[in-house]
């Protein structure tokens, strides 16, 4: 049997559907916000970091598979029209995305990704939070970070647990100039499977539900086990994250300048 709700009734609902099967015990976290190309804005990512809390509570869930809605992108990130207020101090930013994946909310059930589409930006928090990503044959990711201004930090060091030092490095500094593709992403160990379009999720949903049929106890304590083989230097390297982005970012006005001048299409995929 399969329940389903929409977080966020009322005015603008539905940027975030949540799909559970009870007899399966996998769940189904979708971003919809699909004519906005499930970019997140901030009550979504509230939405997201109270429904990975849910889920440590909820023992009906054992595995989840998070995808996007539509067929055009998975995630893109922060949405470029949020209001995102920081606090005068130099020494302090808040990044609304900073919480938005499992892992930062403790979380420890296997999550597996499904990429429908573009991936870019602040995808990278959830990608770089699950266990393994399944990808349609059609998804891109690309980092734009640079490209407007931005020092990508966060993002880096979430790719850079799964992918080699070079290819983070080139996805990062080539910004929007360079789409790394599905085959790609495939081949350097980012990607586990590739599905033919539109595949991704149910390909995902039938991985999660062979984990979700063994004990549970074993499960996340496997999935522990997987982390702490990189926790120590992914900590440290995150705690860095903050001073890098106050360092190096443009002043948002400069940010929003590059934007809107930005040229629709100009890019390679390899």
């Amino acid at each position: 049997m399969t329940t389903t709700t929409l977080a966020g009734a009322g005015a603008g609902a539905g940027s975030l559907r949540t799909d559970v099967d009870k007899d399966t015990g996998v769940a189904v976290l979708t971003l919809h916000r699909p004519e906005r190309h499930n970019a997140i804005d901030v009550r979504t990512a509230d939405e997201l970091s109270a429904t990975w809390r849910r889920y440590r509570f909820d023992d009906t869930v054992r595995a989840v598979v998070v995808t996007g809605a539509g067929a055009k992108a998975f995630c893109t990130g922060i949405d470029r029209d949020a209001d995102v207020p920081q606090p005068a101090s130099p020494y302090t930013i808040d990044d609304p995305l900073i919480a938005i994946g499992p892992k930062a909310n403790d979380l420890w059930k296997p999550v597996i990704a499904a990429v429908n589409g573009m991936a870019c930006g602040g995808a990278f928090y959830l990608i770089g939070e699950s266990e393994f990503v399944v990808a349609d044959e059609h998804a891109t990711f690309f980092d734009p970070h640079t490209t407007y201004g931005m020092v990508s930090a966060y993002e880096t060091i979430h790719m850079a647990q799964r992918m080699p030092f070079g290819e983070v490095a080139r996805m990062a500094l080539m910004g929007t100039a360079e789409r790394v593709s599905a085959r790609r992403a495939y081949e350097t160990g980012l990607v586990s499977e590739l599905t033919p379009s539109g595949g991704a999720v149910a390909a995902a949903v039938r991985a999660a539900e062979v984990i979700a049929s063994y004990p549970t106890e074993a499960v996340q304590g496997t999935v522990r086990a997987v982390w702490s083989a990189k926790e120590a230097a992914r900590t440290q390297a995150l705690a860095h994250a903050p001073h890098l982005i106050a360092l190096g970012n443009l002043p948002r006005d400069r940010q929003a300048e590059l934007f809107t001048h930005r040229r629709s299409g100009d890019f390679r995929t390899r």
